[in-house]
């Protein structure tokens, strides 16, 4: 069960696996795709349009956010990338890039910081544990 809390906007071609918690004032637009046991903080924005203002939806681009990855408050993810399965993004951070697997990444633009997990406990990875992981 999803935990997301209001007020948020989520556009009506997002999808959100199960186990996520989304936190107050998040902007979710279409094309924004969210795995399983996934933490937005509060505040945090994608964007889905890389030169507003698009003239039509097929020039947005797609965004992912992997199993077990958690987005720290106002941190901002420019449309196009992924962030991998156990990720991390320090709040604040503007994500122009794709995150790997098990990083950590912060700033403005965001940058590889340190490694959170190993390759080995990630893809080790439950769903139960990726939630743990998210509770810390």
């Amino acid at each position: 069960m999803n935990k997301i809390h209001q007020p948020v906007f989520i556009g009506k071609e997002v999808k959100i696996g199960d186990g996520c918690r989304i936190q107050m004032f998040a902007f979710i637009p279409d094309g924004v795709t969210i795995e399983d046991n996934v933490f937005i903080g509060p505040g945090v924005v994608f964007t889905n349009d890389k030169y507003p203002p698009a003239k039509d939806k097929s020039e947005w681009l797609k965004t992912t956010v992997k199993q077990g990855a958690s987005i720290g408050a106002n941190a901002t993810i420019v449309c196009g990338v992924t962030i991998g399965k156990g990720a991390m993004i320090g709040a604040g951070s503007v994500v122009t890039k794709d995150v790997p697997d098990g990083e950590m990444w912060y700033g403005n633009p965001a940058s590889y910081r340190g490694s959170g997990m190993s390759k080995q406990e990630i893809d080790g990875m439950t769903g139960a544990q990726s939630l743990i992981l998210n509770r810390k």
